[in-house]
């Protein structure tokens, strides 16, 4: 999976140092605390269900996506989260585990993530992420940034 994701970062001229972690992390405060940065600088990919289409947003890992203004967004009739089986039907990777690109969807961007200097993604399972700046994402991605957290 992890190389999957690389490839895409090349591929939208991004250079990824990826980091290893020493053992899988299965929560974001993990993630947070064994890369050693504040949950907020984790950029949570969640995916949603946009009148059945999936959708991936992206979040600071201290905050959650508000359904009725992702809707607003989308200019959709109904927003429901993924489940586990439809996450992975949708993206190729685990929940949890969601990278912001290499999937292939539409990406809505919350603009609260805009705010941070970088955060730290997940490159695609428990044991990897990497480090990057929130406005090169945006713009490598052609991902709508929006307000979409409470």
């Amino acid at each position: 999976m992890r190389s999957k994701v690389v490839d895409a970062a090349r591929g939208l001229g991004l250079g990824l140092e990826v980091k290893t972690l020493s053992r899988p992390a299965y929560t974001l405060p993990e993630t947070a605390a064994t890369v050693g940065c504040e949950a907020a600088s984790i950029a949570k990919s969640v995916v949603f269900l946009a009148d059945g289409e999936p959708v991936v947003c992206i979040t600071s890992g201290a905050r959650w996506v508000d359904p009725d203004r992702l809707c607003d967004v989308l200019d959709c009739a109904h927003v429901e989260a993924a489940s586990p089986s439809e996450v992975r039907v949708a993206t190729g990777f685990a929940p949890g585990a969601v990278p912001p690109f290499g999937h292939g969807l539409r990406v809505v961007i919350d603009e609260v993530v805009l705010g941070f200097e970088t955060m730290w993604a997940s490159c695609g399972d428990g044991a990897s992420v990497f480090e990057l700046h929130p406005r090169e994402l945006a713009d490598c991605t052609a991902a709508e940034v929006a307000p979409l957290s409470e």
